[in-house]
């Protein structure tokens, strides 16, 4: 009676068996220890707290791009602003050019993949003669005094002749000069192309000069050494940068131009009013022009001036080889200027598709952050190499000599620039550590750019975003694959970690887990608190809880924490159905067969493939209807009424095979060929992570059970989603029997 009454219960009341189980291995338990304390600089809801502070770093830069030598020399003033509350005794700078200077650590930790074959680039790299490294020729106080400091590799720290207190500020002086490396030859985030048919170079620059550290109350001066993977961690300010180029060059930068008048024909300056008024694509040097200039080198220069304010860095591009078109794009009573610059190698492609593709992301991921806030969005093209700065950014995408290119240049082309634009907000402006975590810009970058793609062009053929995309990285070697969370210099896979992995993450976070509108809610929640701040991780997660109401640390803990994969199975179905009992007769047994012991009838090897094969996937348990009322007594009178309407009830059992718990999508095929959809949250672990046992109540018999049909779950296994198994894993069994019969 005890075990019919807790039957009864379980039906009506939609539960689930579970036991107790160890906290440390529950998923569902809350991330303690592994998020920091809330304090007065950062809430526990998520936000900057009343007391929040950050540095600033303003720049005067006045450099010289020398054409003939292929070198950058450059002297700046750095005013830095101390609002911590902390007394600082000295500065850190980043030297990141030193990662080319020929004693660099980068270097000497350089290793060969496998024993088994011999890496041509390993054999090269050992006989670089090449020295870019930065040559400081002084550092100076603003008096013109030297100034005690030390370089540690990729870092330099100065020593002030005072102390820095709460709102002090200090400005020194660094003159310096390095050489530019060949990109193509020995790659890095800038450098220079050379175009041997037309004897001509194209230069994407960045990091090319003495930048300071990031100095926060959460990790003091974030020095840890730049050796390749790991990106930045910088501090927003003003700059003033002025670039002295060949006089035939076209020069894009961070900022906006100050001296348009001084190196802008009025020809080129009243297509850029066309463009900013109409807000259409225009050709601002066409291909003719740029092509002429390859062949009519000047000696002269021209000096262009910027100026950018409330940015973490600067980046620029120069060429004469430079085809330029830009086009308006309104943001209320502003307009932003999306401009693409490129050479001839890389038309008609980017014609056609560069600035369309910088609109697209503008408009895009503003609905899902905030309106851009710069009055510039910069795209150039650059062989090889996809990299992002302020307002500007280097891509990848040539055509061929004929000016043809494929669907997958088109497409790569396309996804690379909607890719370095987007980083604009992430971390640009929503502005995390790279150098710690990779996939704060570079995963919650990768998830807007597969929406933008997605609103770009119809079928458009993400590489990475949808579930699916991510299974054959999720169910390889765990030996070779480190949780989101991890150093990105000690990552086994970069690209599907710190990219694929989390935008994969909060695709199906939105789309699976939270829905659409909260999800978004929450994620543009978390843009505006952070913009122009420094968040962390913890900031990003306790956001998306605070704004959204939902409790998602089982989801963080799983997806950025463990290198556990989805796999949910079927396991076990069966039927429960309330009737009438029928009392069989039972026949008296003949004498002869209770007399002597009749021989037992082998069967045939086809009699029990027929059992096999025909056995009933959803066994029957038969409950008597009188029995049952006995103990309806409880039940409404609306209750039994439903009762009695005659539904099957269907108790399904579901195992956790893979570790990450998700949602479960299930999808019941009846009979009639009709089919109902349910969506139980992932909650219904919450007590018994491996395995869990569902009621479903229907007035049909099902056909079919399947898991996750839309696979939007990152499933790494889907032949155990299906109850009954097909028709061809029946078949598989058969055989297995036959083999074991011969």
């Amino acid at each position: 009676m005890k075990r019919f009454f807790l039957l009864s219960l379980i039906i009506f009341c939609g539960g689930f068996w579970a036991n107790a189980q160890n906290t440390d291995t529950n998923k569902f338990r809350q991330l303690g220890q592994e998020l920091p304390t809330a304090n007065v600089y950062r809430t526990a809801s998520g936000a900057p707290g009343h007391e929040y502070w950050q540095q600033k770093a303003d720049y005067k830069i006045k450099l010289t791009l020398d054409d003939s030598k292929q070198r950058i020399s450059g002297e700046e003033t750095i005013t830095y602003t101390n609002n911590s509350p902390d007394v600082l005794e000295y500065l850190w700078l980043q030297l990141d050019q030193n990662i080319r200077s020929q004693d660099s650590d980068a270097l000497k930790i350089k290793s060969t993949k496998t024993l088994d074959r011999v890496q041509f680039t390993s054999l090269r790299e050992l006989h670089f003669d090449f020295d870019g490294g930065f040559k400081l020729d002084y550092v100076q106080d603003a008096s013109g005094k030297e100034l005690e400091h030390t370089v540690v590799n990729t870092m330099m720290r100065v020593e002030l002749p005072k102390p820095m207190k709460t709102g002090d500020k200090f400005s020194f002086n660094i003159k310096w000069w390095y050489n530019i490396q060949d990109r193509m030859q020995m790659g890095g985030r800038s450098g220079y192309e050379y175009f041997k048919k037309d004897d001509n170079y194209l230069y994407t620059i960045a990091q090319f000069y003495p930048r300071m550290c990031v100095y926060s109350e959460v990790e003091g001066w974030q020095h840890k050494q730049f050796l390749g993977r790991g990106e930045f961690a910088l501090t927003f300010g003003d700059y003033e940068v002025e670039i002295t180029a060949p006089a035939d060059h076209i020069v894009a930068a961070t900022g906006e131009l100050q001296n348009s008048a001084e190196v802008l024909s009025p020809e080129i300056l009243s297509k850029l009013e066309e463009a900013k008024n109409t807000q259409k694509q225009v050709i601002i040097v066409d291909q003719a022009t740029a092509t002429k200039k390859e062949a009519t080198k000047v000696k002269e220069t021209k000096t262009w001036k910027f100026k950018a304010n409330n940015v973490r860095d600067f980046g620029f591009a120069s060429s004469r080889k430079f085809i330029w078109d830009a086009q308006g794009v309104p943001f209320g009573d502003r307009t932003v200027m999306a401009m693409s610059y490129y050479p001839k190698e890389g038309n008609p492609l980017w014609e056609e598709y560069s600035t369309k593709a910088i609109v697209q992301t503008l408009e895009t991921y503003s609905k899902h952050t905030f309106d851009y806030p710069y009055p510039v969005a910069i795209s150039v093209n650059a062989a090889s190499i996809g990299m992002e700065y302020p307002m500007i950014c280097f891509n990848w995408g040539r055509c061929g000599e004929d000016g043809s290119y494929d669907d997958r240049t088109k497409y790569s082309t396309i996804g690379v620039i909607i890719h370095e634009i987007g980083h604009n907000y992430f971390p640009m402006i929503v502005n995390s550590d790279e150098r710690k975590w990779a996939w704060m810009d570079e995963g919650l970058n990768t998830f807007c750019q597969y929406l933008t793609e997605k609103e770009f062009m119809d079928d458009f053929p993400s590489r990475r975003g949808p579930a699916n995309k991510i299974v054959d990285y999720m169910k390889g070697d765990k030996s070779q694959i480190s949780p989101i969370m991890a150093d990105p210099e000690g990552i086994w896979q970069l690209g599907p970690n710190a990219y694929a992995k989390p935008a994969t993450a909060l695709n199906i976070l939105r789309e699976t887990v939270m829905g659409n509108e909260l999800f978004d809610y929450a994620f543009k929640e978390y843009a505006q608190r952070w913009m122009f701040k420094h968040p962390t991780p913890a900031d990003f997660f306790r956001t998306m809880e605070d704004a959204s109401g939902m409790d998602l640390d089982w989801f963080w803990r799983g997806w950025f924490y463990t290198n556990d994969h989805v796999d949910l199975a079927i396991v076990k179905a069966r039927v429960l159905k309330i009737e009438e009992q029928v009392e069989e007769k039972k026949e008296e047994p003949k004498v002869e067969e209770t007399s002597k012991k009749k021989k037992k009838k082998k069967k045939k090897i086809t009699e029990v493939v027929e059992e096999i094969v025909n056995v009933d996937p959803f066994p029957k348990v038969s409950i008597p209807k009188d029995r049952f009322m006995q103990y309806a007594g409880s039940l409404s009178d609306k209750e039994i009424a439903i009762i009695n309407e005659g539904y099957y009830y269907y108790q399904i059992n579901f195992e956790n095979k893979g570790g990450l718990v998700m949602p479960l999508i299930v999808e019941f095929e009846f009979e009639d060929g009709t089919k109902e959809l349910k969506r139980i949250p992932a909650q219904i672990f919450k007590t018994r992570n491996t395995e869990v046992s569902k009621m479903f109540a229907f007035k049909k018999q099902i056909k079919t059970v399947r898991l996750d049909p839309f696979e939007e779950t990152a499933d790494v296994d889907t032949s155990n989603n299906v109850y009954p198994k097909n028709a061809d894993e029946k078949e598989s069994r058969f055989d297995k029997f036959k083999e074991t019969k011969n």
